[in-house]
């Protein structure tokens, strides 16, 4: 018989218990965070928000004291690294190292004086190792200055701007303060035969480690240090941009070694070096009657990247003196960047042609600024008609397509404004033109009025009569600044300024001649004349070269300025009337001419005119430095 069925009971499912969600321990003392570790902070932070939602009651959503404390202790870690404006302890809390080549980025001392006068922190850093070192003007006999860069290699490293002066020289001298004068280790008590190469050792030791230099002067003209060990120290210093060096050794005849076998890498250059100036000095000391550039093409050479060269040769008048011969340097250098050039006294071989200069300028297309100073305007040759030829270059087409500034003499102005290009130079400056005839200047002229609507300034070298300066003004009608040379010619007084031809000649029918006390003050009485002239220039805003005002004293400006000029003694009076007429008459012929020479030419002061209605007034101001 089967078992009676029976009843099974269903068990229930497990009770699950609802416990609140725990909240996130956060330690609520301040002092168990670090300052310098924001990422912790801000973690810490999150964590104490997020616990804020799972809290009952009227305790949801709400900080205790101990943790308001600590958020706002978080906020103020997290702040100067995600705030808007930078906290200044970030940056005095660094090792001293970091500050230290933080600092040597900065340059100029000026910036600097400003940095160390941000807190102490900076001021420590800078004033002991950097704001005495930017700047050195040294004598090559400093031998404490040399030998103290050498042992402190960190200090010779902050140096940026070095400049050697001559032995004999009065200027200031601008050494570190913390040099000792008197050092028995290195102050000379060797005899003369070895104190120059003492000298020499030790000023190349102390510039191989000067790595930071940026500009290197050295003026030291009577030093018989080698030039060539200074170069070939300063090719270690591959943060220099600018060199000048005045002393006519750079000019003696060079015989270059034998050059070694030597890779491509291991050729020494100056990549950023982008001035060049070599200049010869006045003094004798060092110089030779045949200069050469050869020793200059070979300093050079190291130079890729040039953007400034000045070369200039001081010559010496004298029997057997000759000019450095310029052909190999202007056929063997070529620098792409090449933007301004200024050579003086130099000459070519051949002496009717500039064939090698010619090629040199067609092969730097982005030169600017110009300027040339060959002795080519002495006379070749004569033709029947009495008219003399003067060699020139020979260009190409779109020669110098960028040039903006020329100095140079009228033959190569002429060849240079001749030159056809596709589109007009920017050429906007022209000096040391010099201008003496009808027949001598029609080239010239003639060249000139193909850029007459771009050249605003001229600057002449020399000009024979009223009448070369009419033609002139006649070619170049937009001028804003005209500038004749000061002296006068041989033949003519040195009181009175130059009339035209047909000035002169009625002058001399009629009898007039200018007052005793007007040519001894040096004034040009031909006022209304030169004004008829340069009102043909209507943008001409300043006039140099011809003096028109007469000497007023200092005590009479005064008193212009707060009393009448009633007051003044008769020759003061008539002098400040004269130079009313003269306001007047320049003023109302050229509009816009602001500025005229002073009476004195080394007072460093000019006249300026000014109009207040339909009156003209004139006044003495300096000149900004």
């Amino acid at each position: 018989m089967a078992p009676p069925l029976t009843k099974v009971k269903k068990s229930s499912p497990p009770t699950v218990r609802l416990t609140p969600r725990r909240a996130h321990l956060v330690d609520t003392n301040t002092l168990s965070y670090n300052r310098t570790d924001p990422f912790h902070a801000i973690i810490t932070l999150r964590r104490l928000i997020s616990s804020l939602s799972s809290r009952i009651g009227g305790c949801q959503y709400k900080f205790t004291p101990d943790e308001h404390k600590l958020s706002l202790h978080l906020l103020t870690i997290v702040e100067p690294f995600v705030g808007l404006s930078p906290s200044g302890r970030t940056l005095t809390r660094q090792p001293t190292e970091i500050l230290d080549a933080i600092v040597s980025h900065v340059d100029s001392k000026r910036d600097l004086l400003s940095l160390a006068l941000s807190c102490h922190r900076l001021h420590a850093v800078i004033f002991p190792r950097h704001y005495y070192y930017r700047v050195v003007c040294a004598k090559a006999s400093s031998l404490c200055l040399w030998s103290h860069l050498v042992v402190n290699r960190a200090l010779a490293h902050n140096v940026r701007t070095l400049e050697i002066v001559d032995e004999r020289s009065s200027k200031s001298l601008v050494l570190p303060p913390d040099i000792m004068n008197t050092d028995t280790d290195v102050e000379s008590s060797d005899d003369e035969l070895v104190l120059h190469s003492k000298q020499e050792r030790l000023l190349t030791s102390a510039l191989t480690k000067m790595t930071g230099l940026r500009s290197f002067r050295w003026s030291c003209n009577h030093s018989m240090i080698s030039m060539d060990n200074v170069w070939a120290a300063l090719m270690k210093c591959q943060t220099l941009s600018q060199v000048t060096i005045s002393d006519n050794v750079v000019f003696l005849p060079y015989t270059p070694d034998k050059p070694k076998p030597a890779s491509p890498k291991s050729v020494p250059v100056l990549p950023d070096l982008k001035t060049v100036a070599l200049q010869a000095t006045k003094h004798s000391f060092g110089s030779t009657k045949t200069p050469a550039l050869a020793r200059i093409s070979g300093m050079l050479t190291s130079c890729p990247n040039i953007e400034s060269l000045d070369i200039e040769y001081e010559h010496r008048r004298g029997r057997g003196q000759h000019l450095p011969v310029a052909d190999d340097f202007f056929l063997c250098s070529r620098w792409p960047a090449l933007r301004s050039l200024s050579l003086a006294n130099l000459r070519c071989f051949a002496a009717h042609t500039l064939e090698s200069a010619s090629i040199f300028l067609a092969a730097h297309a982005n030169l600017e600024v110009l300027h040339l100073d060959f002795p080519l305007d002495r006379p070749t040759t004569g033709t029947g008609s009495g008219i003399v030829t003067a060699p020139g270059l020979i260009l190409s087409q779109n020669a110098l397509p960028k040039l903006r500034e020329l100095r140079c003499n009228k033959t190569i102005a002429t060849a240079i404004l001749s030159c056809p290009t596709n589109s007009p130079r920017p050429l906007e400056v022209l000096k040391g033109i010099t201008l003496s005839g009808v027949d001598w200047d029609s080239a010239f002229f003639a060249s000139l009025r193909r850029c007459k609507g771009t050249v605003r300034r001229i600057e002449l070298a020399g000009w024979n009569d009223l009448d070369d300066i009419k033609r002139l003004v006649d070619c170049v009608p937009r001028l804003t600044w005209l500038e004749v040379n000061k002296h006068r010619r041989a033949h003519e007084s040195t009181e009175q300024a130059p009339r035209s031809r047909a000035a002169r000649r009625n002058e001399m029918s009629s009898g007039m001649v200018a007052a005793a006390h007007n040519a001894g003050l040096g004034v040009a009485t031909n006022v209304t004349e030169w004004a008829t002239v340069l009102s043909s220039l209507t943008e001409l805003t300043t006039f140099i070269g011809v003096k028109f005002f007469y000497e007023v004293s200092t005590l009479t400006l005064a008193t212009l300025a707060t009393s009448s000029p009633m007051s003044l003694s008769a020759s003061e009076f008539s002098r400040v009337r004269k130079n009313d007429q003269v306001a007047g008459v320049l003023g109302n012929k050229c509009p816009r001419l602001r500025r005229l020479d002073h009476w004195e030419e080394s007072g460093g002061r000019v006249i300026v005119l000014s109009r207040d209605g339909n009156e003209v007034k004139w006044e003495v101001k300096r000149l900004k430095v």
